[in-house]
């Protein structure tokens, strides 16, 4: 049986409720009030957490990268300044802490550097994420890992083998692994949600799916098989300008996400065979022997 993870005083694996988490990522286009906006939707759609994505951009955008011109809301930019752009800073994470904890609801963050990890060490955040793009950085793997917070790994764009040897630098302990395919959206026919099954037979760890699919029958389809947690990008409007908002849930179809899982949870059940008290008296008056 895989060992549970505790994030945030919550149990993850099987057996448990799944771990629901709204990514908002960076679908707050660098407003706070934004961001508070899609916290209220999570938690009134009653996720377990909301996610953020943490950079230091000076060092996660690529050299090669950072003067590339971009058509952006501030007008046209390099990709190093919109990534700046939509960067909160200590006073704006500050706000998100307070807020989630006014809504009771946990937040935790994708560090994609090392500095961004000694960053959010200031806050007393359940565990990490490392991204699908930071499977292979074996030094912000080992920052991460360092804190001894529960780790979560995507496993977007990665070979099998990579994600053996990313599983081997930090262990087993407190880890959770997250299947993914990163396309944005994806189509469905790429979403090979039997992963799922081939990751829970290889590792002792929870295993859960990171979607970023349209729409929202194949996300249930992985809570039923077997995904302990799962994790889809939240928006308030899928037209809004963003490289993740048209891969990402409106508020209605997260509530109706959340309230299905809730109910799948419950039907699926234990696998016992049993007869139950609401079959007896169609037992008593259909049986012939």
């Amino acid at each position: 049986m895989p060992e549970l993870v505790e994030i945030g005083g919550r149990l993850v694996g099987a057996g448990q409720p799944v771990f629901f988490t709204a990514e908002i990522g960076i679908n707050h286009n660098g407003d706070i009030a934004l961001a508070r906006r899609l916290i209220d939707v999570a938690a009134m759609a009653g996720c377990d957490a909301v996610k953020f994505q943490k950079r230091t951009p000076e060092q996660a955008v690529p050299l090669e990268y950072q003067n590339v011109m971009r058509e952006t809301p501030w007008g046209l930019i390099s990709y190093l300044d919109y990534r700046r752009q939509v960067e909160f800073d200590l006073e704006e994470y500050r706000e998100i802490d307070r807020y989630c904890r006014d809504k009771g609801i946990q937040w935790y963050v994708s560090c994609w550097d090392e500095e961004s990890v000694e960053f959010m060490e200031q806050f007393d955040t359940p565990c990490y994420k490392m991204a699908s793009a930071s499977l292979t950085d074996v030094p912000l793997l080992q920052k991460a890992r360092s804190t001894g917070r529960p780790l979560i790994l995507s496993t977007g764009m990665s070979t099998f083998d990579e994600i053996e040897q990313a599983v081997e630098r930090v262990g087993q302990r407190d880890l959770l692994i997250a299947h993914a395919t990163s396309a944005y959206p994806c189509p469905s026919d790429q979403l090979n949600l039997r992963m799922i099954h081939t990751l829970q037979r290889r590792f002792d760890c929870p295993i859960g799916y990171s979607g970023h699919e349209v729409g929202l029958q194949t996300t249930l389809a992985a809570v039923t098989l077997g995904a302990a947690f799962v994790e889809r990008h939240i928006t308030l409007d899928r037209a809004m300008w963003g490289s993740d908002q048209a891969a990402s849930i409106e508020p209605w179809g997260l509530m109706r996400l959340v309230r299905d899982i809730r109910v799948i949870e419950k039907a699926l059940g234990d696998g016992v065979k049993r007869v139950y008290d609401s079959e007896l008296s169609a037992r008593q008056r259909l049986r012939r022997r």
